[in-house]
């Protein structure tokens, strides 16, 4: 799925354009003892309570993509009869109103979601009738194509309010707030199956985390079948390995920069697209052949790729470079470079030691502006080693 097609769905998460059929919820306690279960039609719910699910599930479907929201393959074994993938084609079959199958969901959740504390899983069944669409993007709403059945999970944290004083109005007076167990924006969700090309895609699923660096891989491989991407920071880290044992001894300054100024012209050159820019192992390789990196370097390339990052892997390019700064980061001095400003920052040999050498210009020091005289009165250029 892409931004476009989750901004769809997220748009029928309102009054007007409901299209939930039913909800269920069940409270865990942190000994993992289900404490209470809900199970109703949506709209029979108070328009308060819709309110508050509304905000809890665009928030599921919230974050950046390849970040906090993957779309995530099954296996094909998992397609098969017994399998992960098929558990879940039932439980959307049945509209939720299966108990024993919904009770299984918890169950399956319950035993593998690693969380110390409170915690309420929320379902919903809904059924999205997609509106045809013409050549210049306009809704038809009476020319339906096809009808998108999907289930969308939260997994929400429940913690005690603060203690704290409050205002009672009927006494008049300041007394202690009585402490409640709220439930919290979701940690973790997914929805299935996915919205793709404006279809039904039942061979994958979207899955969200608010921790972009805990996307809690054993859950999602018991659950669901699925293996979990690297992270947002485990990518950045691979990718950093990559270059370094690729490059060895010439893993320069010059090199470097060049590749990640590379990266954000490919991710400027596609700022537009609803997709993120993601990177396979062989555009990787063409990234480095592209800045020079030399061919004898790149022999051993691939099984480096499938090591590191390992096999199949791709790569989102936001999640490898930062398009809004570059640090430059020594033992002892750490400095921020405008991407567009980076040619500002050189390396020289100075008195036989490697500097970096800036251009003082319009100089603060905690917020004093500062002129840095040189000799003859001229402006001096700071080093740093």
């Amino acid at each position: 799925m892409n931004k476009k097609e989750i901004s769809e769905i997220k748009k029928q998460l309102t009054p007007a354009n409901c299209n939930i059929t039913r909800i269920c919820g069940c409270y865990v306690d942190a000994e993992k003892n289900k404490k209470t279960e809900l199970k109703e039609a949506f709209l029979s719910l108070s328009e308060e309570e819709m309110f508050k699910y509304f905000e809890i599930f665009k928030k599921t479907l919230s974050g950046t993509l390849g970040k906090n929201l993957m779309n995530m393959e099954f296996p094909l074994a998992e397609e098969k009869e017994g399998g992960k993938h098929e558990f879940l084609m039932k439980l959307r079959a049945s509209k939720l109103k299966d108990d024993a199958l919904i009770e299984s969901f918890y169950d399956k959740i319950i035993e593998n979601y690693d969380y110390p504390e409170n915690y309420y899983i929320i379902l919903v069944h809904a059924v999205y009738d997609i509106p045809g669409r013409t050549s210049d993007g306009i809704d038809m709403d009476d020319a339906s194509e096809e009808i998108y059945e999907h289930l969308l999970c939260s997994i929400c944290p429940v913690k005690l309010s603060k203690a704290g004083l409050c205002y009672n109005a009927e006494a008049n007076l300041i007394q202690d707030r009585i402490r409640d167990w709220i439930v919290e924006m979701p940690e973790n969700g997914f929805l299935f199956p996915l919205f793709n090309d404006r279809s039904t895609d039942i061979h994958g699923m979207l899955y969200y985390s608010k921790n972009a660096e805990q996307l809690h891989d054993i859950f999602v491989d018991e659950v669901f079948g699925c293996t979990a991407p690297l992270s947002a920071g485990g990518q950045r880290d691979s990718f950093n390995m990559l270059v370094e044992e690729t490059l060895g001894d010439d893993c320069q300054y010059d090199t470097v920069i060049g590749i990640h100024e590379k990266l954000n012209e490919i991710i400027e050159a596609q700022k537009d697209s609803p997709d993120p820019v993601v990177l396979t192992q062989s555009e990787v390789k063409r990234l480095f052949e592209d800045c020079g990196v030399e061919d004898e370097k790149l022999e051993t390339f691939d099984n480096q790729y499938e090591a590191v990052a390992g096999e199949k892997a791709t790569m989102v390019a936001s999640n490898i470079t930062n398009t809004r700064k570059f640090e430059i980061k020594t033992p002892d001095v750490v400095i921020h470079v405008e991407p567009d400003k980076v040619e500002l920052v050189e390396t020289r040999i100075i008195d036989g030691r490697k500097c970096l050498v800036i251009p003082m210009e319009d100089v603060e020091i905690n917020g004093i502006r500062v002129r840095m005289g040189g000799e003859n009165g001229e402006e001096s250029e700071e080093e740093f080693e």
